[in-house]
């Protein structure tokens, strides 16, 4: 277990992420590009270390989930190195001087994107690689050109430790500023951190409280700064009638796989199903669940509040189990449960919000109205799913708009617990899903979070930063006069 940081320590970080702010933000694409080149390649060589590791730490297995998941990190990392090859993250907008504007006489300005400052980031615990230490956040925030002060999420101490250890040694040697990247512990110490002046702007994936009391921090603070929370979200998801006539086992057997995903530890486990009355699909869900193993929870803490808050559910007047085995802490067998609509509606938020764990409530409608009523008690969250036919088109139409208020991204015929890495990503939502709905965790549309604009109005060529010079000298994708 790693001790808290203590004060000096953590004193000496916070100095080294303001001091190598600006070396960082002045670096070119192509040098940052390389840092998180070799940071990857270094996380790559350490597998064999790194994978056990996390495995004696989370109770997560080795193959295919945690090789697959460092895999998804080191890939990510690549991904935005692409991002700062293709430049069109820095926004570059040229507008030359013209006084024939209808506005009147328009000066020349020019506009693009730097890097916010040091970012501060609280790792998650049910992603020891891809949302933790070298994850998605510090990927693109190192890619802004931000230094990074990691806060360890204390379910893998060891493992966050000598990966903090590989990236900053991996950074250092492909030239990158000393300071440029460091791992603190403690949670009073990410705190402290948080509250410091010197950080310009903090990322946290986790439980709806944790986040929830450190976005109020970095709101109260004397400077409020940008607060990047990714909480809670119980991902709908609408099966239609034809849908069930069509394919309804093979909806039950993907249900069960999505929701059971890592003992139901996924922030995109659909929590909820909503059926058609008489959907007939009862045997098939108990089947697709028969004999399922009991997976441990990545630690006691999680393991207690998901049994306490499963209790909860099932004494809910109307709630009933559809399928279950006796199981305890910390290993789980899945439980499915089910209600009707006027049973949900009248459960409050006890059915209504999330429960992280290997659990998963149906709720049956009678009709379209019934489930556009059910939809609208729903809290917003990161996902919202739609299993139906080419039939449905006109049903669903009016269905769209409620699952689109409610949800970042919205999924046909599949099931939300594969979020893919790429260029049209979209990880986030409303909140409680998140603190910033005009944001993204996950894709390269990522580090427009750790970017602030600035315009350069009648500045001498010289003087002007490279990606706004009059040659553009990185050949970057520019609109100039309102011309792509």
């Amino acid at each position: 277990m790693s001790q808290a940081t203590d004060a000096a320590t953590l004193e000496k970080i916070l100095a080294g992420a303001a001091d190598a702010a600006r070396p960082a933000a002045e670096a070119t694409p192509a040098e940052r590009a390389g840092w998180l080149t070799a940071v990857a390649d270094a996380l790559d060589a350490a597998a064999d270390e790194l994978v056990p590791l996390a495995r004696a730490e989370t109770h997560l297995p080795e193959s295919p989930r945690l090789a697959g998941e460092l895999k998804r990190t080191t890939f990510q990392l690549r991904l935005f190195a692409e991002v700062l090859a293709d430049g069109e993250y820095l926004g570059a907008t040229v507008d030359h001087a013209d006084p024939d504007w209808p506005m009147g006489p328009r000066p020349d300005i020019r506009r693009v994107k730097t890097a916010i400052g040091p970012v501060l980031v609280f790792a998650a615990g049910n992603f020891p690689f891809a949302f933790s230490v070298a994850g998605g956040d510090t990927a693109s925030a190192l890619a802004a050109g931000c230094p990074v002060v990691l806060k360890a999420h204390p379910g893998h101490p060891e493992l966050s430790a000598q990966t903090g250890s590989i990236v900053r040694e991996a950074l250092i040697k492909a030239g990158a500023p000393a300071a440029l990247f460091n791992v603190i512990f403690g949670q009073d110490e990410g705190v402290t951190a948080l509250k410091d002046p010197r950080i310009a702007a903090a990322s946290f994936t986790g439980s709806i409280p944790g986040g929830r009391a450190l976005f109020d921090i970095a709101a109260a603070r004397p400077r409020p700064i940008p607060f990047y929370g990714e909480l809670g979200s119980v991902n709908p998801v609408v099966v239609t009638e034809a849908a069930v006539a069509a394919r309804g086992e093979a909806v039950a057997k993907g249900y069960a796989a999505s929701f059971t995903l890592g003992a139901g530890q996924f922030c995109t486990k659909p929590g909820l199903l909503f059926l058609p009355e008489d959907h007939g699909l009862t045997d098939a869900l108990r089947a697709a669940l028969d004999g399922a193993p009991a997976q441990p929870m990545l630690n006691d803490r999680i393991a207690s509040g998901f049994s306490s808050r499963l209790s909860e559910l099932q004494e809910v007047p109307g709630v009933e189990v559809v399928s279950s085995s006796p199981s305890s802490a910390p290993a789980f067998t899945p439980t499915l449960l089910a209600t009707t609509g006027k049973q949900f509606l009248e459960g409050g938020a006890t059915v209504h919000e999330e429960c992280f764990g290997p659990a998963s409530l149906i709720v049956t409608y009678a009709d379209q109205a019934e489930l556009l009523r059910l939809l609208e008690v729903i809290e917003p969250g990161l996902t919202a799913t739609i299993h139906g036919e080419e039939s449905d088109v006109d049903w669903l139409r009016p269905v769209l708009p409620s699952l689109a208020r409610m949800a970042g991204r919205l999924l046909w015929n599949d099931w939300p617990t594969g979020v893919t890495v790429s260029w049209a990503q979209q990880h986030g939502g409303p909140y409680p899903a998140t603190t910033a709905p005009t944001t993204t965790s996950v894709g390269t549309a990522a580090i427009e979070r750790f970017l602030r604009p600035i315009a350069w109005q009648g500045f001498p060529d010289a003087l002007l930063p490279e990606p706004l010079q009059e040659a553009n000298p990185w050949q970057l994708p520019r609109r100039t006069d309102g011309s792509r």
